[in-house]
């Protein structure tokens, strides 16, 4: 029996370069009514601001309030907790999101979520979900690749984790920087079993005629 579309999902978004990634999953997350546990390094934050013409509040509560009105979120859709908020339901295995996103990844934290650091709540979080034996999908966004990067991903893909880096494809023949983050976007809502058409499917176009 295959699983159900979460309803819950925990999104955390780091320092690594690609942030578009991150902000597009948690508007396509809204859009499908999935509630949304925000997590944002503060690395995250800065990349945000040179990546992207948004300019994030600094409070967390501002910034839910900022991220709720720009995705058009119903009330409380979205929760963004601190770094050290302890008490956010994510920091237990008694209150588990149905999947976590760490969208985009950088190496530092697929490193401490293969070691179980969980030294701030992100990580801790990932840590709560890998116990609790739920979906955890890393968009690691690197290259190249060490033998360390690549040990702590074998580790982490024998645990159950998707390892997804962020290796658009072109056979969608994307118009623009859009097209590619929404190609990879596409590919997490798959595996979130999250029904969405944000990218033409290989195979889905027509067969040309053959030539008389």
């Amino acid at each position: 029996m295959s699983q159900p579309s979460p309803r819950s999902v925990a999104l955390a978004m780091t320092g690594a370069s690609g942030a578009q990634y991150g902000l597009r999953l948690l508007q396509c997350l809204v859009e499908a009514d999935v509630q949304v546990s925000l997590m944002l390094s503060r690395p995250a934050q800065v990349v945000i601001g040179m990546e992207t013409d948004l300019s994030l509040p600094g409070r967390s509560r501002e910034i839910e309030r900022f991220f709720t009105e720009r995705y058009h979120a119903r009330d409380g859709q979205i929760r963004v907790y601190d770094r050290e908020q302890w008490t956010a339901p994510v920091a237990s295995g008694s209150s588990p999101p149905d999947a976590m996103v760490i969208c985009p990844c950088t190496t530092a934290t697929l490193s401490a979520v293969a070691t179980g650091a969980s030294r701030s709540l992100l990580e801790r979080a990932a840590d709560v979900v890998l116990k609790e034996r739920r979906p955890l999908i890393l968009v690691v966004r690197e290259t190249p690749f060490s033998e360390v990067h690549l040990e702590n991903m074998l580790k982490l893909a024998r645990m159950g984790v998707t390892i997804m880096p962020a290796n658009p494809a072109f056979y969608h023949h994307p118009q623009g920087v859009d097209d590619l983050v929404d190609f990879m976007v596409s590919r997490v809502l798959d595996h979130l079993r999250i029904p969405n058409a944000l990218i033409r499917r290989w195979g889905t176009e027509p067969e040309p005629e053959p030539d008389e």
